[in-house]
């Protein structure tokens, strides 16, 4: 008998037609066309069947990263789950989240991390890469088992949430962490001079008799994180930096060629202390909104170069963990659905401190860099992770329209110009405005 001959499988191309093409990674930046095949970017081929998604007068761009994302899971999916974490992720634009590892039980544990792998890969919609903690239950104490961490596949270490105190440990956590290429990033906060402070100390913390938090809190970290990176020659990433004497350190430190970075968040540069003036709590975050002199370092330090990536630190809880005295409700508010408008609208289209191609890169090809992701490109060959954005869309922000589970977010009822329109993961849409 003769078997039956298979006919051969032809594959989807996707063109993605007419759209203002940025890819930072390559130095991109033209009105062309991009097309993608079997989840992956490939070179143009005219003349084939193609669906053809049409992007007149909007920018295509390598899919978003956040590095900083907090989706709860395990331990507290009353606030968020991976499942409607990344849902809000891709209806920001972000086709990559790096989650955190302040988890229950913690993420110090082989076993933690391939419970989060598994669960994202049978409920997220984007890719979610995971970071593994400094240290045992981020009590700042013992390392982390930071082998079996790697071999589960973490990106990165962290105690975010928590900040090492103890100076020899973290050397040796940078020390232990360069034998697995492993990056470490830090939550820069000295319990000492901070103390009880739930916000900026300054004339506001002054008036409303809240207890204040220096920004030596701070900044001493960011000081004792230049010394090690230097000393140690190793990189080293400040995570959230809040304060411009943050910035005026990791500048000066980066001039002479210490491997040390930093991150912002939208909030940090989008509102001040005086926003506390009502005792809301969706103001409360942790490090806390300060002044605008600190606001006017951050930008100054983003449009020179000084700080590298930008991310939301979407740390969801509870309407009820909220809704409490505002120095017992916990710090923290969402993010994912609102900081690239926030960052687009400030820093490209009112201050023009940067264009949109470095904002662009902020998001894709700089995250990528610090943590070794084959992400944040357009090049052949790469996955087909792409945002679409439309740069002059004006738009409203309804937190009860938001996808995540929690709505402690500032930004209910902002107004932003600039917004991701649809998101797509391996070349699928997981997310479309319209």
């Amino acid at each position: 008998l003769r078997r039956r001959r298979r006919s051969p499988v032809m594959k989807k191309i996707t063109r993605i037609a007419n759209g203002r093409v940025i890819d930072p990674a390559n130095q991109r930046d033209e009105v062309a066309d991009l097309w993608l095949a079997d989840g992956k970017i490939i070179a143009p081929q005219p003349g084939t069947e193609t669906e053809t998604i049409d992007a007149t007068n909007l920018v295509v761009a390598p899919g978003l990263i956040d590095i900083h994302v907090h989706l709860r899971e395990p331990g507290q999916s009353h606030k968020e789950t991976i499942a409607s974490g990344t849902r809000a992720a891709a209806a920001g634009g972000f086709t990559s989240v790096v989650v955190m590892p302040n988890t229950s039980p913690t993420a110090d544990s082989a076993a933690t991390i391939t419970w989060i792998k598994e669960k994202a890969a049978n409920t997220a919609c984007v890719n979610v890469f995971t970071t593994g903690a400094i240290t045992k239950g981020l009590k700042g104490e013992e390392l982390a088992p930071y082998g079996s961490l790697f071999n589960a596949g973490v990106v990165a270490l962290t105690d975010d949430g928590r900040c090492v105190q103890n100076h020899e440990v973290m050397r040796r956590a940078v020390e232990y962490a360069r034998m697995f290429g492993l990056p470490v990033m830090d939550h820069c906060q000295d319990y000492s001079l901070v103390g009880d402070g739930i916000m900026h100390e300054g004339e506001w913390s002054l008036r409303l008799g809240l207890p204040g938090w220096p920004r030596a809190g701070e900044e001493m970290i960011v000081a004792r994180n230049i010394l090690l990176a230097e000393l140690l020659d190793s990189p080293i990433h400040c995570q959230h930096i809040s304060s411009g004497g943050s910035v005026r350190l990791i500048r000066e430190a980066r001039a002479r060629g210490v491997k040390i970075s930093g991150e912002v968040c939208p909030h940090h540069i989008a509102l001040t202390d005086a926003e506390l003036a009502a005792f809301d709590s969706n103001f409360k975050m942790n490090p806390p909104l300060r002044a605008l002199e600190d606001i006017e370092a951050i930008i100054e330090g983003i449009a020179d170069g000084t700080l590298t990536i930008l991310c939301s630190d979407h740390a969801p809880h509870a309407a009820y963990e909220k809704e409490v005295e505002i120095d017992h409700a916990p710090f923290g508010i969402t993010g994912l659905e609102t900081q690239f408008a926030t960052f687009h609208d400030i820093l490209v289209h009112k201050r023009r401190a940067i264009d949109l191609p470095r904002l662009i890169a902020l998001y894709a090809s700089e995250p990528a860099k610090l943590l070794k992701l084959d992400r944040g490109t357009l090049s052949p060959g790469a996955p087909a992770d792409i945002t679409l954005i439309d740069p002059n869309l004006d738009w409203t922000f309804d937190k009860n329209a938001s996808l995540s589970l929690s709505k402690n977010t500032p930004f209910h009822g902002h107004t932003w110009r600039g917004r991701a329109v649809r998101t797509m993961v391996s070349g699928e849409t997981v997310w479309s405005l319209s």
